[in-house]
C-alpha cells in the first residue's frame, strides 16, 4: 500500500508523535529517548517562546495501517531573517527502513514550506540550537547524549538518494580527563586572571536566581553564537524559559564562571554528569521512577563520564586564555566528584578555535553529525 502523510490534529495523535521514535528505537543499545515531557513543551505553541517567530506543522506518516515515520516543519523568521535564506526545516525525523516513507514525510514538508514562500529545505533542525540537531553519519556504534540525535544507519544513506547534499557537519570529542592538571596551565590561568584583572566565581542557586545570572548567561551566549550556523538570538522570554529548564537541577561545582572587576560576565563553562544511561532507563518518563534515575544521576551514583555542554567566551576576550582559566578551575572539582571521561557538545568543524582546545589533553573524534539540504524545485 502506499504511504499516506497526515498533519497532526489531535491530541491522541500528538501522543502518537511524540512516542514514536522510542519506539522504534526500543530495543535499540545505543539509542537515549528524550523526555516525552520536554519534547511536547517545546512543540506546544502555547509554551514555547520561540513560536514568537516561528510556525510550524507536525506529521505522521502511515503504511499498511501502522505509523512508519513523523516529522515537524518549522520555518524560524528569525534566523531566516538574519542569514538572508527563505529554509524551511525538518526536525523530530524518525522513519522505518523504507525510502518511500521518508520521500513522503519530506514533499509534506517541501509543500507546506513552499505555499509560504520557502525556496530551500534543510535539517535536522530544531526552533533554536537549544533543540536537538544534526544527523548522526558516524559513531553509530556509541550512545547517544541528552541533547543530541541518534538515528540509524539508514537514514543518511536514504537522504543522499534523494538527493540531499551535506550543508554543514559538527564534530564530537571524547576527553579524558588528566589525573592532574598540568603546572602550566595552573599558572597559566593565574596570569591570565591579574593580567585582564578577571576572577572566577562559583555560585550557590540562590545567586544564580538572586542575581539573575542565568539571564545573564544566555545573554552572553548570543553575544558569543550569534554568527554559528542558523543561530536566531535568544529573546527575554526565551532566556526566561531555559532558565527554568536547565538551571535549577545543576550541580554549579561543575559550572565556572569568569568576571571582570566590576562583576561583568566574561565567560562560563557549564558541564553536566552523563544523563543517557538513566533517560534509557526511564524510557522518555519522568513518572513513576525517571525523576528517581536522573537524580541519582545527578548527584548521588554519578556516571564516570561528563557532558561539556558549552563554553562561552565574550568575543574581546577569545584570544587571552580564559579557556585555561575554565580548565583550571573546573578539572580538579571534576576530578574530585568521580569523573574520568568528557563527552563534548557538537562543534562545528570549522571551528577549529573550539577544538584546539582539546590538543592538550588525550582526545579524539568520535561522532560526526550532518544538517542536508536540498533546493525546493
Amino acid at each position: 500500500m502506499p504511504t499516506v502523510v497526515k498533519k497532526v490534529s489531535t491530541s491522541k495523535e500528538m501522543r502518537t508523535f511524540l512516542n514514536f521514535a522510542n519506539k522504534l528505537y526500543r530495543k535499540h543499545p545505543y539509542y537515549v529517548p528524550n523526555l516525552i515531557s520536554d519534547d511536547a513543551a517545546t512543540l506546544d505553541r502555547s509554551k514555547n517562546f520561540a513560536f514568537e517567530f516561528c510556525e510550524a506543522e507536525y506529521f505522521l506518516a502511515w503504511k499498511d495501517g501502522k505509523v512508519a515515520g513523523r516529522v515537524a516543519a518549522i520555518i524560524n523568521h528569525k534566523a531566516n531573517e538574519a542569514w538572508k535564506v527563505r529554509q524551511v526545516r525538518f526536525g523530530w525525523i524518525d522513519f522505518i527502513e523504507d525510502i518511500e516513507v521518508l520521500e513522503a514525510l519530506l514533499q509534506s514538508v517541501t509543500e507546506w514550506g513552499r505555499e509560504r514562500g520557502m525556496t530551500d529545505i534543510a535539517g535536522p533542525l530544531g526552533f533554536t540550537d537549544f533543540d536537538p540537531e544534526g544527523m548522526l553519519v558516524e559513531g553509530f556504534d556509541k550512545m547517544g547524549t541528552m541533547i543530541t540525535i541518534y538515528n540509524h544507519e539508514y537514514y543518511p544513506l536514504m537522504f543522499e538518494k534523494l538527493g540531499f547534499r551535506k550543508e554543514v557537519d559538527w564534530v564530537e570529542y571524547l576527553i579524558k580527563l588528566p589525573e592532574d592538571l598540568p603546572e602550566r596551565y595552573a599558572k597559566m590561568g593565574q596570569l591570565v586572571l591579574e593580567k585582564n584583572r578577571l576572577r572566577t566565581r562559583k555560585l550557590t542557586m540562590k545567586e544564580v536566581h538572586g542575581e539573575k545570572y542565568g539571564q545573564k548567561m544566555f545573554r552572553l551566549i548570543n553575544e558569543c553564537y550569534k554568527d554559528l550556523y542558523g543561530y536566531s538570538l535568544l529573546s527575554e522570554k526565551q532566556m526566561d524559559q531555559y532558565v527554568k529548564q536547565y538551571l535549577s537541577f545543576m550541580d554549579l561545582r561543575m559550572v565556572t564562571f569568569i568576571e571582570d572587576e566590576n562583576g561583568g560576565l566574561v565567560a562560563c563553562g557549564i558541564t553536566l554528569p552523563s544523563l543517557s544511561k538513566a533517560l534509557r532507563k526511564a524510557r522518555g518518563k519522568l513518572f513513576p521512577f525517571g525523576w528517581a534515575y536522573l537524580l541519582n544521576a545527578l548527584y548521588l551514583n554519578r556516571p564516570a563520564t561528563l557532558d561539556l555542554l558549552l563554553v562561552a567566551v565574550k568575543p574581546e576576550y577569545r584570544s587571552k586564555g580564559l579557556n585555561s582559566v575554565m580548565f583550571c578551575d573546573l578539572i580538579p572539582s571534576l576530578k574530585k566528584l568521580g569523573f574520568k571521561y568528557a563527552e563534548s557538545n557538537p562543534e562545528l568543524e570549522t571551528n577549529l578555535k573550539v577544538q584546539s582546545l582539546w590538543t592538550a589533553f588525550d582526545h579524539q573524534i568520535h561522532k560526526r553529525r550532518r544538517v542536508y539540504a536540498k533546493s525546493i524545485d
